[in-house]
């Protein structure tokens, strides 16, 4: 029975969700110099017109076609049947706002690595990246957790909104790429500082308003636990945003525009696994833990050496994994009755925090050894490679690579 106001929710919420990617490019684009604005821009952009036409050709029928644990099949291929449910999923919903809904997700997990690898990745093997990518590392990981009949998913592996899917599949997958192309050259010693905080902040605010469609989403209704997982939402960024600024503050001396920028963003990044199996101060303790974690984390490439541009390591690889995990300490089926109950809740126990390390563990394995493997072969086999050269980094990629400059001062 298709329920009017679970369709029209979650119609608003695909079209948050879908918002998100447009203000991650700003988000992200702020950050880097201004040579190279438009290049991220572009980056990110792009990924809107690639993921969504493999998704309706191929990507979302091994996503979510069949019953087998490991990989879907091609029922849903070309957009056939895509008005028939996934297995085992009991819709209000036409089945059509599901995949579209869905579709969201896929495009927005890869544009995350884009922040990791700024600055020195050529637009061409960026798209052949993107292209293999969702086909061979995302849709298998969607299947195994979103899925009904996935393997995680049948162990009673939980993540509400893409814990483990979105953020600790891209924030390993940067890393892999980051391994691979290696670091900008000059860094760390040559400053490389943001030019433009304010579009930083404009791109958080834009994803934390998408992020409600992100999670409340989720729920795919228009429901009590939809209005739940909104007030996670909001509550999680709004702790984790104080708990770095609090941890910038004592720690470094000063609280930052940029740290409160991140600090909300990895809040986000948190409460995204928890999101609909989480109530009461939860949202905030999982909010103020994460913001501390994350702000130390993401001083660990300057010790480590891997040149995570634009710490999508520190805040969505990070992120994401204490959020998965402490929903192992936190979840309540008081709060959905289809979750399970965890560490911190009376008759839980320890069996959801394995089942929640063993998705991580998961993902974090596959995603990383596919990724290094596409990154490492496209490097060798697309023309060019999958870096630009050293005068393309030193004038810049947004004239190198497309012609064109954000910001023009020339008299008219």
């Amino acid at each position: 029975m298709i329920n009017t106001g679970d369709t029209a929710w979650v119609l608003v919420a695909a079209a948050l969700v879908m918002f998100m990617t447009p203000g991650l490019a700003f988000f992200y684009a702020g950050m880097v110099r201004a040579r190279n604005v438009l290049t991220m821009l572009m980056q990110n952009f792009f990924c809107l017109g690639l993921v969504s036409v493999l998704w309706a050709i191929v990507v979302y029928s091994i996503a979510f076609g069949g019953t087998n644990r490991l990989i879907g099949n091609l029922d849903f291929a070309w957009l056939g049947h895509f008005n028939t449910a996934p297995h085992g999923l009991a819709l209000t919903i036409p089945p059509s706002l599901y995949m579209t809904y869905q579709l969201m997700f896929a495009v927005i997990t890869p544009a995350l690595i884009t922040g990791a690898i700024a600055d020195r990745v050529r637009f061409g093997a960026w798209a052949w990246f993107v292209g293999i990518w969702v086909l061979v590392v995302y849709a298998p990981i969607a299947h195994w957790v979103f899925a009904p009949a996935g393997w995680l998913a049948r162990r009673g592996a939980l993540d509400f909104a893409g814990g483990t899917v979105v953020h600790v599949n891209a924030g390993i997958a940067a890393l892999a790429v980051v391994i691979v192309i290696g670091r900008r050259r000059g860094w760390p010693h040559a400053p490389m500082p943001p030019h433009s905080l304010p579009l930083t902040l404009l791109g958080t605010g834009i994803l934390w308003f998408g992020w409600f469609g992100f999670n409340a989403g989720s729920a795919l209704r228009a429901d009590g636990l939809a209005v739940q997982a909104l007030v996670n939402t909001h509550m999680a960024a709004a702790a984790a945003m104080l708990g770095w600024v609090v941890a910038e503050r004592i720690h470094g001396g000063r609280a930052t525009i940029l740290g409160a920028a991140s600090g909300a963003v990895a809040g986000l990044v948190a409460i995204t696994p928890c999101a609909g199996y989480v109530g009461g101060m939860s949202p905030i303790a999982i909010g103020a833990i994460t913001g501390v974690i994350c702000y130390f984390a993401v001083n660990l490439k300057f010790k480590l050496g891997f040149d995570d541009a634009l710490d999508v390591v520190g805040v969505h690889l990070v992120g994401g994994i204490v959020g998965s995990l402490l929903l192992g300490f936190f979840a309540d089926k008081a709060v959905n009755g289809a979750g399970r109950n965890g560490v911190f809740v009376h008759g839980g126990g320890f069996g959801l925090l394995g089942e929640q390390a063993l998705a991580v563990g998961a993902t974090l394995v596959y995603s990383f050894v596919m990724t290094l493997a596409i990154a490492w072969v496209i490097d060798k086999v697309v023309p060019g490679g999958l870096r630009v050269g050293e005068e393309s980094e030193n004038v810049g990629l947004d004239l190198r690579e497309h012609s064109e400059v954000a910001y023009s001062f020339a008299e008219r």
